[in-house]
């Protein structure tokens, strides 16, 4: 819910779920393989109108009065060369959403949500403030997400990508809103990402501990699956779903991995709820008790929507580093024994 840039899509969630890339538009044609399969008695999902109000039910309720509830919960990893993948940390988000009308030509909704995203200890699942660097061998302090806003429109077109407050000046051509939709039986599942490179709010020469790129390199990858009785239910102004969300970014700045080669990776389970008591109760009760205002959606649109590392640019101070000394990084990772034994064989010819 990143979301992702989290979360839903980020995540940091849903808004970044749109795509505007053209891998998105190319893979159209396979996503309407069996476009009867589609067409239902309230909704034709091989139509921008249909996938402007089935993405508008999954993402809020169209009464545009009620709160839709989203959740994600599972672990961030560190990506590096030379080494197994390692999990780091876990995590759990919630996001709270309302839809309000489209002032703008093309109608439509206006989704508004606000998002807050915790990193939790592997073994005990409890919220973290403080977290040991294995690569570093370093204690840090750990940084929450908290995108309020991100918002987005839902129409008959794809909006724009996120534009993060300026950075992503990335513009795709206009074109009919159609998700990437399969049915099974009675289940209805939707697969979307986004691959986004943009210059980061965080430059290595101002941010040595938090970046090694002037550049983010983004993708959210999110999966979801939809009753389809429920989506066809006239009735429904809100359809619930359950899925997966996977973000892959670079290290997570408040870890002050510095130059160190690699990258984080979210793996998550994610759903909705119209009903809050169905999110984690550990969650709820730490947001109620930390960060109460992340429990009611917006009820306005505002400006700027950025991820969490824009506001982690705009809200942190640098890590210092001592003068003279170079930006510390993790050590290269040890190479396995076995592997070791190979090279040693290649070298004697044996």
């Amino acid at each position: 819910m990143d979301r992702r840039d989290f979360l839903m899509g980020s995540s940091l969630m849903a808004a970044v779920a749109l795509g505007g890339t053209a891998a998105n538009a190319q893979r159209t044609s396979r996503a309407l393989a069996d476009p009867a399969s589609l067409k239902g008695p309230f909704l034709d999902l091989t139509t921008p109108a249909g996938n402007r109000e089935a993405w508008a039910r999954l993402l809020g309720n169209t009464d545009m009065k009620s709160t839709k509830y989203g959740w994600a919960q599972g672990i961030v990893m560190g990506v590096r060369p030379g080494e197994a993948v390692r999990d780091l940390c876990g995590f759990t988000m919630l996001s709270t959403a309302r839809l309000l009308p489209n002032p703008g030509p093309d109608g439509g909704y206006r989704k508004v949500l606000r998002e807050i995203g915790y990193y939790t200890d592997l073994a005990s699942g409890e919220i973290i403030t403080e977290w040991k660097n294995p690569y570093l061998n370093e204690t840090v302090k750990v940084v929450p997400i908290k995108n309020d806003p991100f918002n987005h429109t839902i129409t008959d077109f794809f909006p724009d990508p996120p534009n993060y407050g300026g950075l992503n000046t990335f513009k795709p051509p206009r074109r009919p809103f159609q998700l990437h939709w399969t049915k099974r039986r009675g289940l209805l599942s939707l697969e979307s990402h986004i691959n986004l490179f943009y210059p980061s709010a965080l430059q290595p020469s101002k941010w040595p501990r938090e970046s090694a790129s002037p550049f983010a390199q983004v993708t959210e990858m999110f999966n979801y699956v939809i009753n389809w009785a429920d989506m066809q239910d006239k009735r429904r102004t809100s359809v619930e779903y359950q899925g997966s969300w996977h973000r892959v970014t670079p290290w997570l700045p408040w870890m002050l991995m510095g130059p160190t080669p690699g990258h984080a990776m979210y793996n998550t389970v994610m759903g909705s709820f119209d009903d809050i008591n169905q999110i984690d109760r550990r969650t709820l009760d730490y947001v109620a008790k930390n960060d109460p205002l992340y429990l009611k959606a917006p009820e306005t649109w505002e400006e700027p929507s950025l991820s969490s590392l824009e506001w982690y640019a705009r809200q942190q101070k640098p890590a210092p580093v001592p003068e003279g000394q170079p930006v510390p990084r993790a050590p290269d990772p040890e190479l396995p024994a076995w592997f070791k034994a190979i090279q040693a064989k290649m070298k004697t010819g044996a």
